[in-house]
């Protein structure tokens, strides 16, 4: 009798350690499926911040973020999307969460400035670059800085900010066109010329800047084409910005003349350069 109180004990414990081992496999196998979904999704959200048409992605991570509010990256996935999507105040918004949320970083708060500068926030995009750490040097970090000092004419530390970013990337073209600009409204138009022409020279694709290079040119009074890059369509729209330059400057026989090359240059009608001719002909 003694034995079989023994026995009954050590059967239960039997199955009871055959139950955990069986709820253990099932925990493995849950958590097996898990960590796929968590690749899988990751896999998603890359595509969609890529690939992805901008709205779509802003679709996904709306539903994805409000099923998981406390999950930084999928708001940052948002934000990013919202940014793409050309949605500025919604954008503002996003990021203004992120940097609040745990885990955020100063790369979040870059982008929050820049979607503020988008917006024309100035004075808030400065309050939050203030925030970021001077040992942050990024390429966007100074850009942005530099376009916030443009925005308050602090000169000298936009000229700074510029020269930064321009070491800190291997595309400085953009960023020589924009500091070109700053020089163009301070009226200093050679240093201007100088810039737009190295940004040309950086990216010859950069038709902003070719068409800022002619502005400056003109207002120093040099209405001959510069030598850089350029199609005949861009060549006769770069011909009509320097006769608007002329009439801004009084100097109507030398926009007439401009106007004219132009509408011939063009391999289309050019009616903006007709209709200009036009006016000034009848005045």
């Amino acid at each position: 009798m003694r034995q079989h109180f023994l026995i009954a004990p050590i059967v239960m414990c039997g199955l009871v350690l055959s139950a955990c081992e069986k709820e253990t496999e099932e925990e493995k196998v849950e958590r097996t499926y898990q960590e796929v979904n968590v690749i899988d999704e990751t896999n998603l959200n890359e595509v969609l911040l890529t690939a992805a048409d901008p709205n779509e992605a802003v679709t996904y991570f709306q539903g994805a973020a409000a099923k998981n509010p406390g999950r930084i990256d999928l708001q940052r996935g948002l934000a990013i999307s919202l940014t793409r999507a050309k949605r500025t105040t919604e954008a503002v918004t996003a990021w203004k969460k992120v940097t609040t949320m745990k885990g955020t970083l100063n790369i979040d708060k870059v982008e929050y400035a820049d979607a503020l500068v988008r917006a024309g926030n100035w004075g808030q995009a400065k309050s939050v670059l203030d925030t970021i750490p001077p040992t942050y040097e990024t390429f966007k970090r100074y850009r942005l800085e530099a376009v916030v000092a443009d925005s308050k004419q602090d000169w000298k530390r936009a000229d700074h900010f510029y020269e930064t970013a321009v070491g800190l990337t291997t595309r400085p073209g953009g960023v020589m066109n924009n500091w070109g600009y700053s020089k163009l409204t301070r009226g200093q138009y050679a240093e201007a010329e100088r810039l737009f022409t190295e940004a040309i020279r950086q990216d010859k694709s950069l038709f902003t800047a070719k068409n800022n290079l002619v502005l400056a040119r003109a207002a120093q009074g040099n209405y001959s084409m510069p030598v850089v890059p350029m199609t005949q369509i861009e060549r006769a729209t770069l011909l009509n910005t320097m006769g608007i330059s002329a009439v801004k400057q009084g100097d109507v026989t030398t926009a007439k003349n401009l106007f004219r090359e132009a509408i011939a240059t063009h391999p289309q009608h050019y009616d903006e350069a007709v209709r200009s001719l036009r006016a000034l002909e009848g005045a």
